[in-house]
């Protein structure tokens, strides 16, 4: 991004700019912040914008991916946020799932392995994962605030509060007090979602000591984000990092304007989330268009009020409370956003982790190789004492919504 461009930018967002610009430099920095970068160039289109807009139609219609439910839940957040969840609970009829056995007249508490999800996604993004797990092993997915069908954070909305990870920490404490109330757990989380987790170590050491037997950290960090380059030259971060907080600040309070602009430019849009999103050159564009989807429903003014929380952001000695427990590091090769060194740092303070980085792979690597990260994910709940070894998962890309698609929206 030139400098040129940064100050258009800026001169946008100061309101001395039509509506449509407006939009699109609200479409290229929302982007940043949601999971690509602002001022990427992208080859034109060969189709006309109508033909475009047909194909994401189809794509709409024709794809179920995000269509799996469970059982609805609600917690509710120290600030008064209702947090939503979902539950899906094992097999009882004798099936591959594990049976919770009796012990002394009572029942053992069934393990739940805990998904967060990632910045302006929700707990749809982990599809392929829950498609393959279902009846397996009891598991709870939940939408951060402000995202999918959480409430809007009441701190925010009321009290201007920034968020903070520290706060996402203490919602994810609330949900697992709602939805896990016994028993273990197992923690995954994907880019803020890893966060999150490291949050709640901080602040809940002794659960974390009593409860937890294992986490997943996919595509995340545990700070220096401030130092990530979003695979732009020195000159155009260093551009976007001086005006960036202001722009996106000022955006925020002129959602609605914005919000047009970013619909307008839904091509330039879906040509960022790819290129940031995902490094293989054969992604499903049922799967792009998925990711594109989930990106898209997450407001700007909540791209705004959370993007500030990742600068501050530094939980690596809260890694030093998940020592001796099987933790699993997973991200792409290519991943722009939370590069593979970030995985690898978090590596370093965990010894005994399993690393694992996944080449052709980009941000979103639970969608872009579902079957490479369920498969780790698999052998983490093993080694946890989740499932039994040798007890088959289920069709990685099933999108089938199953006998629990009554249940939520």
């Amino acid at each position: 991004m030139s400098e040129g461009s940064v100050r258009a930018a800026a001169a946008v967002a100061a309101g001395g700019e039509p509506w449509r610009k407006a939009g699109l430099a609200g479409a290229a920095i929302g982007v940043v912040a949601a999971g690509a970068a602002a001022g990427v160039a992208i080859e034109r289109l060969t189709v006309g914008r109508g033909m475009r807009k047909k194909a994401r139609l189809v794509l709409d219609s024709a794809g179920s991916y995000g269509a799996l439910r469970g059982t609805p839940g609600t917690a509710v957040a120290d600030d008064g946020t209702e947090l939503y969840y979902e539950v899906d609970e094992p097999d009882r009829d004798g099936g591959p799932a594990q049976r919770r056995r009796r012990l002394f007249g009572r029942r053992t508490p069934a393990v739940t392995v805990v998904f967060s999800h990632g910045y302006c996604l929700s707990q749809d993004s982990w599809h392929f994962q829950r498609a393959a797990l279902r009846g397996v092993v009891r598991c709870v997915y939940w939408d951060q605030r402000s995202h999918g069908r959480s409430g809007r954070g009441v701190s925010q909305a009321e009290g201007r509060e920034p968020v903070s990870i520290d706060q996402l920490g203490r919602d994810l404490k609330a949900v697992l007090d709602a939805a896990a109330p016994e028993g273990p757990v197992v923690l995954a989380g994907h880019s803020m979602g890893g966060m999150t987790v490291m949050a709640l170590a901080a602040h809940y050491p002794e659960y974390v000591r009593e409860r937890v037997r294992a986490v997943a950290f996919v595509g995340t960090s545990s700070g220096k984000m401030s130092e990530v380059s979003y695979g732009l030259p020195v000159l155009g971060v260093n551009a976007v990092r001086r005006v960036l907080p202001g722009v996106l600040r000022v955006m925020g309070q002129r959602a609605e304007l914005v919000e047009r602009g970013r619909r307008a430019t839904a091509d330039l849009f879906a040509g960022l989330i790819k290129r940031y999103s995902f490094a293989s050159k054969d992604v499903d564009p049922g799967v792009a268009r998925f990711a594109e989807r989930l990106i898209e429903a997450t407001p700007i003014d909540v791209v705004a009020e959370f993007y500030p929380a990742f600068a501050g952001h530094d939980k690596a000695e809260a890694l030093a409370h998940l020592t001796g427990l099987p933790v699993l590091v997973l991200a792409g090769e290519h991943d722009m956003i939370t590069p593979s060194e970030h995985s690898e740092a978090i590596a370093a303070l965990l010894p005994e982790a399993e690393l694992v980085l996944v080449p052709d792979a980009g941000h979103l690597v639970m969608m872009e190789h579902p079957e490479l990260v369920t498969d780790r994910l698999a052998d983490l709940l093993v080694r946890a004492g989740a499932v039994r070894a040798g007890v088959n998962v289920g069709d990685y890309g099933s999108s089938s919504t199953g006998p629990s698609a009554e249940h939520g929206g």
